[in-house]
């Protein structure tokens, strides 16, 4: 696993930056930024701690994949870690084998921080190699996209 950062400063209060990256509100919201990893990336579930959550979209092929997660912590308009421990491939979930074992234990922590009304949102990712690549390309532009939908 690399460790990979990312961080984004945001014209806006945390309780909208919050509410807007998790899709609180409105799950739109979510789909909106995470459409840059792919254009029907969603989640099913919910964010309280604990709770399994399935990030997924449709592949080229037409079928569901994605990571099946967990909530490790959640402090609202604070702090979210996302422990991811499995792959969903076309509607089933898989959390063993070799394909999971690259990804298991993996984390994705979002650390909000306010100040004058702007809010700073670090992203903290442990991906696998061959995945650096298209993480350190994609998550500036999302993460950008996101600015936007917050600031509008």
């Amino acid at each position: 696993m690399e460790k990979i950062q990312f961080k984004v400063s945001i014209n806006a209060p945390v309780i909208r930056t919050y509410d807007f990256m998790l899709g609180i509100t409105s799950k739109s919201t979510y789909e909106q930024w995470t459409s840059l990893f792919n254009p029907t990336s969603s989640y099913e579930g919910n964010w309280g701690k604990g709770t399994k959550i399935l990030f997924v979209g449709v592949d080229e092929k037409g079928e569901k994949g994605g990571m099946v997660s967990r909530i490790a912590e959640i402090i609202p308009n604070r702090f979210v870690s996302i422990q991811h421990y499995g792959l969903v491939k076309a509607d089933e979930e898989i959390t063993e084998g070799p394909e999971v074992e690259k990804w298991a234990n993996g984390f994705e922590n979002y650390t909000f921080e306010e100040s004058d009304g702007t809010t700073t949102v670090t992203v903290d990712l442990d991906t696998t190699e061959e995945f650096v690549g298209f993480m350190n390309e994609t998550y500036p532009k999302a993460l950008a996209k996101l600015k936007e939908l917050c600031e509008a």
